[in-house]
């Protein structure tokens, strides 16, 4: 669970989408986005300004489902692509501005505690965040990552976007626990190994005892952890978003714990 508040949220939003923005601007937008295959910075910004104008809708017409949302049609131009994410993101802004964050809201999220707009400030931060990194590397202008919104990254990205279980899924917890330390923050993120299993109802796929990792409390584990991965905040949020190596993360412990933590991390994220 996050201890940035909504309006802190908002803040990095703006701050890293108008970044995001600036970047883009003059960059030419045939240049490919080497974090995202088959992607160029056109599409990266259109990608962006998406979700922002899918979140806007979402926000808007809280808590009803977007099953009557439809996605606007690309235009011709990149001046009108950047246009219409520009617009996104500004409308995006507005309504969680005028929003109460604890207002129900619509998610894909399994889990109850993220149906609120509340989650919505959380995740589009940092959706925000990561696309700004695509952006600075497409330009070959790589700026750092504000240590707080890192932080809370780094568990954000464990919690919703890997351990995230489904409702079609079962996971079952193993007696292996890993810590995950942000050196320049006063938290840790403690995980917990298991595995998972289920058939996804979208495509059929059969997942079998999977190596899955869920963050748990820690009070939850073991008093020690069997591993733990250390480094500074941004490093372990670009490790864990393949946005970046681990050249600066320390890891020790249980060579078995962390190959499979590994494991738990190495997929894309959708």
């Amino acid at each position: 669970m996050s201890s940035l508040t909504p309006e802190r949220f908002r803040q990095h939003l703006a701050a890293e989408s108008a970044r995001f923005h600036r970047v883009l601007a003059d960059t030419d937008p045939a240049l490919p986005v080497p974090t995202c295959p088959d992607w160029t910075a056109a599409d990266l910004v259109w990608h962006l300004g998406g979700v922002h104008n899918f979140w806007h809708w979402v926000v808007t017409h809280r808590p009803t489902a977007p099953d009557d949302y439809t996605a606007p049609d690309r235009p011709g131009t990149y001046a009108e692509v950047r246009a219409f994410a520009l617009d996104a993101t500004e409308r995006l802004h507005r309504a969680l501005e005028e929003a109460d964050p604890d207002d129900p809201a619509w998610s894909w999220s399994d889990e109850p505690t993220h149906h609120t707009v509340g989650w919505v400030h959380r995740r589009q931060a940092h959706e925000a965040l990561i696309h700004r990194v695509d952006a600075e590397l497409t330009a070959d202008c790589p700026t750092p990552l504000d240590a707080e919104l890192a932080a809370d990254g780094v568990d954000e990205v464990l919690d919703v976007m890997y351990g995230g279980q489904p409702s079609w899924a079962t996971w079952v917890p193993l007696p292996r626990h890993l810590r995950v330390d942000p050196s320049d923050a006063a938290s840790s993120v403690h995980v917990q190994l298991g595995l998972f299993s289920g058939e996804d109802p979208e495509d059929g796929k059969v997942y079998r005892n999977e190596p899955d990792a869920h963050v748990v409390a820690p009070g939850d584990q073991a008093q020690e952890p069997d591993a733990v991965i250390a480094g500074p905040a941004a490093d372990l949020d670009l490790w864990l978003w393949h946005r970046g190596g681990d050249q600066a993360l320390l890891a020790t412990g249980d060579a078995g714990v962390l190959e499979d933590f590994r494991r738990c991390v190495a997929g894309p994220i959708d």
